[in-house]
């Protein structure tokens, strides 16, 4: 499973951005899709998590701001960020758990590249 990010980049406080991760390979199903952050010299740490039935969790700091879903083959997970914070600047890396791959299950996590969200005026 490969997981492609796009859709960083420099925006105004107070503005907005969609970023998109598609998921690639032999998929089945993915279980749970979302994005995690890193600051500058921060641990990474969670932002949204999508599972296939609809659930969602968002780190408190997002919530009201952030909204994440994912498509109908369950295979492109979106995060769109509104009224973005400097706080909010980050490596944003999408993430997926809980593949099923021709029949075969596997819960490790799966990453993708992160993508640079900054957010400065």
């Amino acid at each position: 499973v490969q997981l492609q990010a796009s859709g960083g980049g420099l925006v105004q406080p107070g503005g907005s951005l969609r970023l998109s991760c598609a998921a690639s390979g032999n998929i089945d199903v993915i279980n749970v899709m979302g994005w995690y952050r890193q600051a500058p010299g921060e641990q990474r740490e969670l932002v949204a998590l999508h599972t296939r039935t609809g659930s969602t969790n968002y780190e408190d700091s997002v919530k009201g701001r952030f909204t994440v879903s994912r498509d109908n083959a369950k295979t492109t997970v979106y995060l769109q960020m509104n009224s973005l914070e400097p706080e909010d600047t980050a490596v944003y890396f999408c993430y997926a758990r809980g593949v099923t791959s021709m029949g075969s299950f596997d819960n490790s996590p799966f990453w993708g590249r992160g993508t640079q969200v900054t957010v400065s005026s």
